[in-house]
């Protein structure tokens, strides 16, 4: 039975698309289509130029805005950077440790951990983002090193914000591959996520904490992952970038919770 407070939340992950003009645009398209689906949180992440514009066009409405990205360091001399004083008030939420990051930019769990307090004390939420490679998951290695990115990644973190954070498993192996992971698989690997997040800040905050799915998230396949109990939504790529299947992710989510019994 899925968590009655655990509000689904869809996240569409924009990765390096859209120009800021093209970004407004296409939100304005989206409000009238996301806006009546209040039974589920939704999310879009636009590149950081564009930030600002999507979130000057969504005020008023109950979307939000995230990041897809911030630095660990508040300011500095850290060229092309964005730091999460900067985000503060523009975004409600930002993805940190995507598997795109760690493997292009270099992010290590301890950075992502020094990022997710950086979002933290600024007022923000973090999407944090874990997942095994498709070497790992052949070899049975995913539960056991999901497991460790997390004790990285949520490492001393004030407990009375793990209830806040959110966290997207995205198997490697699926992200954009069009391979995506079945839906009791991903709800196993999810619920060891809940219960590495019990083991460290008590089952409290793993019951409230939020654990999306992701990897090739799309309307024919989304109703299987929003099915299982432990997933409480999706971080969505490409889906994300058309305005019908985001919105057709948003409500089939919220078809599938309310199915749940809720």
């Amino acid at each position: 039975m899925h968590h009655p407070t655990r509000l689904p939340i869809i996240a569409g992950n924009w990765k390096m698309y859209k120009t800021p003009r093209e970004a407004i645009d296409f939100v304005r398209t989206l409000i009238p289509l996301l806006e009546p689906l209040s039974a589920a949180e939704r999310v879009i992440c636009p590149p950081f130029i564009a930030i600002s514009g999507v979130a000057e066009a969504l005020a008023g409405t109950s979307i939000k805005v995230g990041a897809q990205n911030v630095h660990t360091q508040t300011a500095g001399a850290f060229t092309g950077n964005i730091s999460a004083p900067m985000l503060q008030g523009l975004v409600d939420y930002v993805i940190v440790g995507h598997s795109e990051v760690r493997q292009y930019l270099g992010d290590t769990d301890t950075q992502i951990n020094q990022k997710v307090k950086a979002i933290l004390a600024h007022g923000m939420k973090p999407i944090v983002a874990v997942g095994e490679s498709l070497a790992q998951h052949e070899a049975g290695e995913a539960a056991a090193f999901v497991h460790s990115q997390l004790r990285g990644a949520l490492a001393d973190l004030p407990a009375e914000s793990i209830a806040e954070m959110v966290i997207a498993y995205e198997p490697l192996w699926a992200i954009g591959t069009g391979r995506n992971a079945t839906g009791e698989l991903a709800n196993t690997i999810i619920g060891g996520i809940r219960h590495t997040v019990a083991a460290m800040y008590g089952d409290d905050a793993a019951q409230a904490i939020r654990i999306q799915y992701g990897g090739s998230v799309k309307p024919g396949n989304m109703a299987e992952f929003m099915m299982q109990p432990e997933i409480d939504g999706a971080l969505v790529g490409g889906a994300s970038l058309n305005a019908d299947d985001f919105a057709a992710l948003v409500r089939i989510a919220i078809e599938s919770k309310q199915h749940d019994g809720r």
